[in-house]
């Protein structure tokens, strides 16, 4: 994908002034270095680019959350007045949640379809569950993201128009945003997680939800397998978000799942988030950043000349 933007290789070349690059996921990393070695034709070994501007390490640091202090805020936001307003509006109902921002990489569309097709498949879950959608305005200057925003709007206001009654709403939809510490204290409430994206580098959302749940009767999450918290949260209920009819049928198995099972598939999350905290993550890049350095002050082969092959069109801009 990045070769096919304009300038790329003047892009990457910039990026390899720096010492160490981090990425998200093995995946992504890999894919970097490929580009790297059989694009700009550097020499790379045991992810160390040699470039013409000496050498630069690459590794994979996925960020974290401070699980800890997540569900500390959970709990006391339980008697915040946007959440107890939210409790008492449920009358015993069951809530799933997505929080995103307006973007069209966070397949939107895609999960609302799927909330469609699950109420349409089991009508008994009608009235039993309801979707909490917050979807914070992104780029509204920018035309796509406009009409994605009406699109969004609009195919709310159908499956509201097919599935609601007159005293009950299958989508809350909102147009805005909310501090962390009230997020926190609504993904408690809500009994399915649920973060679908197309494509994601990481995605917090997954762990503050995981973070936030009561440990005695934890939610469910649905996570996008496309998302890189997937790498780590595998014990959620993965999926594929191009897969509608797969997307309801996993939140309707993540509605029915027993407490036992709930229960380990939490714990077994938890354990990973407590592996991997921002605090984790701070120290580990730190670390390799320092001794990426003091490889650097050691004795290093030559590096390449000062600028790599390229075409005679490329190189007569540089001569």
């Amino acid at each position: 994908m990045i070769a096919g933007v304009p300038n790329h290789r003047e892009l990457i070349e910039a990026m390899l002034s720096y010492d160490l690059i981090g990425f998200q996921t093995d995946e992504d990393c890999e894919n970097f270095l490929s580009y790297v070695q059989n694009d700009l034709e550097f020499e790379v070994r045991d992810g160390v680019i040699n470039s013409s501007f000496g050498r630069t390490r690459a590794a994979v640091f996925p960020i974290g959350i401070d699980p800890g202090k997540f569900a500390q805020q959970a709990t006391k936001a339980m008697t915040h007045p946007d959440v107890t307003r939210l409790r008492r509006s449920l009358n015993g109902e069951r809530l799933a949640i997505g929080v995103d921002r307006l973007d069209y990489s966070k397949g939107l569309v895609n999960r609302i379809k799927a909330f469609d097709k699950m109420w349409t498949l089991h009508p008994a879950l009608k009235r039993s569950v309801s979707l909490l959608q917050i979807a914070t305005p992104s780029r509204g200057a920018i035309e796509a993201y406009g009409n994605l925003a009406s699109e969004v709007a609009k195919l709310v206001t159908d499956v509201n128009g097919v599935h609601g009654e007159v005293d009950w709403t299958p989508i809350r939809y909102l147009n805005k945003g909310f501090g962390q510490g009230v997020l926190a204290g609504l993904y408690r409430t809500a009994q399915v997680g649920v973060v679908t994206p197309l494509q994601d580098g990481m995605n917090l959302v997954a762990k503050e939800y995981v973070a936030a749940q009561n440990p005695a009767d934890p939610g469910v999450l649905v996570l996008s397998k496309f998302a890189g918290a997937a790498n780590e949260l595998d014990a959620a209920l993965l999926v594929n978000p191009h897969d509608i009819d797969g997307m309801a049928r996993a939140l309707a198995m993540a509605l029915a799942m027993p407490l036992t099972e709930r229960r380990m598939r939490w714990e077994a999350m938890m354990e990973k988030l407590n592996g991997g905290t921002i605090q984790q993550w701070f120290a580990d890049f730190i670390e390799a950043l320092q001794d990426t350095h003091t490889t650097a002050n050691a004795a290093l082969p030559e590096p390449p000349s000062l600028w790599p092959r390229r075409t005679a069109d490329f190189a007569a801009r540089y001569h």
